[in-house]
């Protein structure tokens, strides 16, 4: 019976199929009480309501000359007394449900001197005519409201649906754009480690077997573990029934293992850091993660001798500060690169503030203030 309402050609054909009775029983009742109706009586009936079938494709104003002209026969051939005016309140209801606000008031106005002028040739007195004209515009103007809180309701679930929409669309760009950060970071480090560490060892070749072991060892090692953040970062993507993690799970207690695997290349690289300040998980995360691609980029574009990194908690505030003695240039002074955008974009997802540019005396300096406690 659901599917049968919701079928557009049912819900088109409805009203010829309800009302006819309706005004013939009416019409029997008060004028021709025992009678049969007579075959004109039913096809007068039919004809008055036959337009709102064309209701979708004429529009209401169109229609209804055409609503008025049969209400007029239908008097003028049985006088059902008080039913008539179901034929255009059914056409003022579908107009409203279907055109909204500007129409149903438009529709409003007009309807007081139609319903006034189509019941004037029916009425004997003055008592008649405003009994008749206020019991049909109460109608008329209950269908109309009825028609708009429906439209006003349906438009209301609209937009909260497309608002829904929207937000999941904003939350699967902020998944997709955390997790080509994760994937950045791990697979840029670990690239450019790898890089500088055959590079050592096809420089040394047989001269040094035992550093060149030492650099394969790092290559495995650094390469292993890149492996591992990289299965676990995209293993999100594979498993659908899986929950993406806030947050990755490293911090400011593990930049000793960054600054080890840049201390393979020959870079002197001093710590220090609060490992255990008092600021929020995120916090600590995105502080691991800016620190590890300001390293990567000393490696990749610096040609530094030695890097100083500095975290500490400050009031309300984390800063950290990266120190190089390297050439001061790099290709991502324009902070156009990936790597210095995405540093960025984590500090700021926080509320925080990250710069980069050369230091004070040479080499390069990144400087990042982030909230201890996540906003």
């Amino acid at each position: 019976m659901t599917g049968l309402l919701a079928n557009p050609t049912f819900q088109r054909w409805l009203p010829v199929i309800v009302l006819p009775p309706i005004l013939l029983l009416d019409g029997l009742l008060s004028t021709k009480p025992g009678t049969d109706p007579s075959l004109f009586d039913v096809l007068c009936a039919y004809v008055a309501v036959l337009p709102l079938a064309l209701r979708e494709r004429l529009g209401f104003f169109a229609m209804a000359p055409f609503l008025v002209a049969g209400a007029v026969l239908v008097l003028w051939a049985f006088e059902p007394g008080t039913t008539v005016v179901l034929i255009p309140a059914w056409a003022l209801f579908d107009m409203a449900r279907e055109r909204g606000r500007r129409q149903t008031i438009i529709a409003a106005v007009l309807i007081v001197p139609c319903v006034m002028l189509s019941v004037l040739p029916f009425c004997d007195d003055g008592g008649e005519f405003v009994s008749i004209t206020l019991r049909n515009l109460a109608l008329c103007e209950l269908a109309l409201a009825a028609g708009y809180l429906m439209w006003h309701n349906r438009a209301a679930l609209q937009r909260e649906v497309s608002a829904r929409e929207a937000d999941a669309e904003r939350r699967l760009g902020d998944e997709r754009l955390r997790i080509a950060r994760e994937v950045h970071d791990v697979v840029a480090h670990a690239i450019v480690g790898i890089n500088v560490q055959a590079g050592v060892a096809a420089h040394i070749g047989d001269e040094n077997p035992a550093q060149v072991r030492e650099a394969l060892l790092h290559i495995k090692r650094t390469s292993g573990e890149a492996l591992t953040d990289l299965r676990a970062t995209l293993g999100i993507l594979r498993d659908t029934e899986q929950a993406a993690p806030v947050e990755p799970s490293t911090g400011l207690a593990d930049l000793d293992d960054v600054a080890a695997q840049l201390r393979a290349t020959g870079v002197r690289v001093e710590v220090d850091v609060d490992r255990d300040a008092p600021v929020s998980t995120p916090v600590h995360a995105a502080s691991y993660r800016i620190v590890q691609e300001a390293l990567t980029n000393v490696l990749r574009h610096a040609d530094a001798r030695s890097v100083r990194v500095v975290a500490r908690a400050e009031e309300e505030r984390l800063r950290i500060v990266v120190d190089d003695d390297g050439n001061g240039s790099s290709t991502v002074t324009s902070g156009a690169g990936a790597g210095l955008r995405g540093m960025r974009e984590r500090a700021e997802a926080l509320g925080g503030t990250l710069t980069a540019g050369p230091g004070a005396e040479r080499g390069w300096r990144v400087e990042a203030t982030l909230p201890r406690e996540r906003p």
